[in-house]
């Protein structure tokens, strides 16, 4: 249980280390903001069609009596909307990452540099249209994984007291887990750390992983925070890659050099 305090830290340390190193938290919200609006396009063209579509899918109930023909569809047209909405939770994390790739890279390896004793970050020596395409290929195949166990989930959601109770509960934990694995992507494929690698890794912690992922993709529920979060998920997604790896991680240090500094400028004005 320790650890998932110690997830639910890094993902703090994250926000605290952007917060302390504003400009790479100002291109750090670029790739968010460019995801949000293609998402949001998205999602408004759903519900502006979405009834249609489920009508056009739908022809065998256009002779059912009312309001049986109503109920039907308009229990499809949610459960349509609702799955978008799980789909677009899921893969915003991806698609910001791919779209951000140069960005969040540049932001992890900063991370690492600074929290590392010799002031060192790992680099994967690979192009960049290399770096995308693993990233791309692996952001599916994590995708594929993630869809299987919200079919799954969405399945068991119509079975009695569970589908209303548990079944929530399981469906934060699996998208913590998976947001998680693409947060920690950014760092570990530098450190050329393959897919099957990754997963192997946050398995054997568990609850750090759900530490970290669970509150951040209860958070990415509400409009406009995943864009917020996303440069600070990165950095502290860096953090637990260290931790992952036994990575030593130079405590205290970046606060240490911020309170020098701000030292060192009032003693400047004072003998000024």
């Amino acid at each position: 249980m320790r650890d998932l305090g110690v997830g639910f830290g890094y993902l703090l340390r994250g926000q605290r280390w952007v917060a302390r190193h504003g400009k790479s938290f100002g291109f750090g919200l670029l790739p968010g903001l460019i995801t949000l609006v293609l998402y949001a396009a998205a999602l408004v063209a759903l519900g502006m069609y979405g009834e249609g579509f489920v009508t056009w899918a739908t022809p065998f109930a256009d002779d059912w009596s009312s309001p049986w023909e109503g109920l039907f569809r308009g229990f499809l047209t949610a459960v349509l909307f609702a799955l978008a909405l799980l789909l677009a939770v899921l893969t915003f994390t991806a698609v910001t990452l791919l779209i951000g790739q140069p960005f969040y890279e540049n932001l992890s390896e900063k991370v690492d540099r600074d929290v590392s004793p010799d002031g060192t970050a790992p680099e994967s020596g690979l192009p960049l249209w290399r770096e995308l395409w693993i990233s791309a290929r692996d952001s599916l195949r994590v995708l594929a994984r993630a869809l299987v166990w919200g079919v799954l989930l969405f399945a068991l959601g119509f079975v009695p007291l569970v589908g209303q109770t548990v079944v929530p509960v399981l469906g934060f934990f699996v998208t913590g887990f998976f947001l998680t694995e693409e947060l920690v992507a950014v760092a570990l494929q530098r450190r050329d750390v393959d897919l099957r690698a990754r997963l192997a890794l946050l398995r054997s912690r568990k609850t750090l992983v759900w530490g970290f992922g669970t509150p951040l993709g209860l958070a990415f529920l509400v409009p406009f925070v995943a864009v917020f979060l996303m440069p600070g998920a990165v950095a502290g997604a860096t953090l637990m890659a260290r931790d992952l790896l036994g990575e030593e991680i130079r405590e205290g240090d970046a606060d240490e050099d911020d309170t020098a500094s701000d030292g060192a400028s009032e003693e400047h004005s004072a003998t000024s």
